[in-house]
């Protein structure tokens, strides 16, 4: 055991050394050369390290050996509330079996730790960071049901919300008790003359559910800022205190399994009056810091930054080579321009989205998606846009009219969330399924419509598979789930049309997977072959070159992968009607991946909402 021990000790120092002379420099630009905080908190990680358990150091081992197993095309992930897939956490637990046949092997958990009913913003307002919700278990669930997953080659992720705490936290109340130490840990204000000086520039989040940045507590004679929403505190970064102690909840976390965090709100974490409080120089050094941290006592970890921006300003929460931030990032604008394109059925944005991401190094992880938990906002490149006489703001009204169904030849049911008609933009909300049509031509007994909004979806879903990293399935959609309207039967949801598409998982659609008769087992069996294909065929990697191609018509997108001298061509066509690509590739004949008919490359014919993978032989 003592060998053991002074082994472990020595990894420990190890990594610790590797890592010590750019932590010290960076804490102390932060918190002073002499601050005590330092040394707190390297005896802080020390603990957290010889106190992970036995499975994780493992773990830890293996990954250091391959440290980029998270950009592996076999890893899938799923999205899900646990409350909303199987009530709670010893459910999720029960249904991995589930979640295994859909081929799922990183699963990510939305908020679940303790939050306050109808104050809690979808569970973003922590009230605890280290309890579970009552009614979702304890956190002796979560780390049963994170050690089941590890079992089963799952890798969890959970959301880490760092911009800010619940008003219920401890810290919270005290500080509102007129605690002077737990006061410093936010940002609080005797008058409004200071808030005054950052609402000149600093942008609202929500500036018309949540106007401001500053809200007024009366019973203290104070204000505090809270950037989102009124119950929710933002920290102060500048107290090492705060640091500090958000370090030991994700160090806490890491230890009971969580494999993937996800830095909720990361851009915001850093205030500086005269500045927009957004993507500042001290935010990447804070994130930097947590990485290193990281790899110190839990290498096995990764980090997913929440950067809900274009291409050009998310790049930097990569970080560099020498010095790496996020692991990974989502690929917001990429997901917001697809459903633009659904819209417009023109792909030339979405060209120039591709091409963008392309351009970066194949090192570069991101997570693609077509639906989340959240709205789609329409940050689009309207610059781009303007070559074509669109404007944004009535763009933005055309979009949202096309989604909620407000355009005669319109096949989507989507709602508005946070509408603001004083500037004419809103965000839009709707399940995948429902805004490409299936729950309008399912309650209109359209068949031919049915089979086309079917295909639309099946189409949507191998574009998101074909493109470069991680690809992520909202649950529900696997199956084709339609909005849930009955949100609005609930008063603490009622005024939020997220809820739409954060409805209760059906169980009776997944048993209906299996049935080739109905629109669930109709979508299910392709959509498993299409994960399948990406799965086995090496030209789905991460780091194979990728391009897009002309067609010669601005309804079908073209992308071309290549790896190892090996070539797929991929051809999307986002149009109602049957339509031909215009490509050139030659007679050398390719391979169609998903049924094995050998085509050659030149004026492929494609259906409806139709698409192919093409192998070249």
């Amino acid at each position: 055991m003592t060998d053991k021990k002074n082994i472990e000790d020595a990894v420990f120092k190890t990594r610790f050394a590797r890592h010590y002379e750019e932590l010290k420099s960076i804490y102390s630009r932060f918190y002073g050369e002499e601050s005590p905080y330092f040394d707190e908190l390297c005896g802080q990680m020390e603990k957290w390290a010889s106190e992970r358990s036995e499975d994780l150091k493992k773990l830890d081992r293996e990954r250091e050996a391959s440290p980029d197993w998270y950009k592996d095309q076999n890893l899938l992930g799923m999205m899900m509330y646990t409350e909303q897939f199987a009530d709670n956490l010893k459910g999720v637990k029960e249904h991995l079996d589930y979640v295994e046949s859909c081929g799922v092997n990183y699963l990510h958990l939305m908020p679940l730790f303790d939050s306050p009913e109808g104050r809690s913003d979808g569970g973003y307002a922590v009230a605890d960071f280290r309890k579970v919700r009552p009614d979702l278990g304890t956190m002796e669930d979560l780390s049963d049901l994170a050690a089941e997953c590890r079992k089963r080659g799952i890798s969890l992720c959970l959301d880490f919300v760092m911009n800010h705490t619940s008003e219920d936290h401890e810290w919270a109340k005290k500080a509102r008790a007129l605690d002077p130490e737990y006061m410093n840990r936010y940002f609080f204000y005797d008058s409004y003359d200071i808030p005054r000086e950052f609402e000149k520039t600093v942008p609202q989040v929500f500036p018309t559910t949540a106007p401001g940045n500053f809200t007024w507590l009366p019973e203290i004679q104070k204000y505090v800022m809270t950037t989102f929403y009124p119950y929710q505190w933002d920290l102060n970064y500048a107290n090492p205190v705060v640091f500090n102690e958000m370090v030991n909840n994700i160090m806490y976390l890491a230890n009971n399994g969580i494999d993937v965090f996800r830095i909720d709100a990361v851009p915001y974490i850093w205030k500086q009056l005269g500045t927009d409080c957004r993507n500042l120089p001290e935010v990447h050094d804070l994130v930097r810091m947590i990485r290193m941290l990281c790899e110190i006592v839990c290498p096995g970890v990764i980090l997913l930054g929440e950067v809900v921006m274009e291409p050009i300003k998310v790049v930097p929460y990569f970080g560099s080579v020498e010095k790496p931030e996020c692991h990974m990032l989502y690929n917001v604008t990429t997901m917001c321009t697809t459903w633009h394109t659904v819209a417009t059925r023109d792909v030339r944005l979405l060209r120039r989205q591709l091409d963008t991401i392309s351009t970066l190094p194949r090192e570069y992880m991101f997570l693609n998606y077509l639906r989340c938990h959240d709205d789609i906002g329409w940050g689009l490149d309207y610059d781009f846009l303007r070559n074509f006489g669109i404007q944004e703001v009535p763009h933005k009204k055309y979009l949202n009219d096309f989604f909620t169904g407000n355009i005669p030849y319109s096949f989507a049911e989507g709602e508005l969330y946070n509408s603001d008609p004083r500037l004419g933009d809103a965000r839009l909300c709707g399940t995948t399924a429902s805004l490409c049509g299936i729950e309008y031509a399912s309650y209109r007994c359209e068949k031919d419509m049915l089979n086309k909004a079917i295909g639309f979806d099946l189409m949507l879903h191998a574009f998101m598979l074909t493109q470069s990293g991680l690809p992520i399935i909202y649950s529900g959609d696997e199956v084709c789930r339609l909005n849930d309207y009955t949100y609005k039967n609930d008063p603490n949801k009622a005024e939020d049309s997220r809820y739409l598409h954060r409805g209760k998982f059906l169980w009776n659609d997944a048993a209906d997977r299996e049935n080739q008769d109905t629109v669930a087992g109709r979508f299910f069996s392709v959509l498993k072959k299409l994960e399948d294909v990406r799965k086995t065929e090496e030209l789905f990697a991460s780091d194979a070159q990728m391009w897009t191609i002309d067609t010669w018509d601005d309804a079908i997108l073209g992308i071309v992968k290549e790896k190892n001298g090996k070539k797929l061509i991929a051809l999307f066509n986002f149009s109602e009607y049957d339509k031909t690509a215009w490509i050139d590739e030659g007679f050398v004949p390719y391979v169609n991946l998903m049924d094995g008919e050998k085509i050659v490359p030149r004026g492929v014919n494609l259906p409806a909402y139709g698409f192919m993978w093409l192998k070249g032989c």
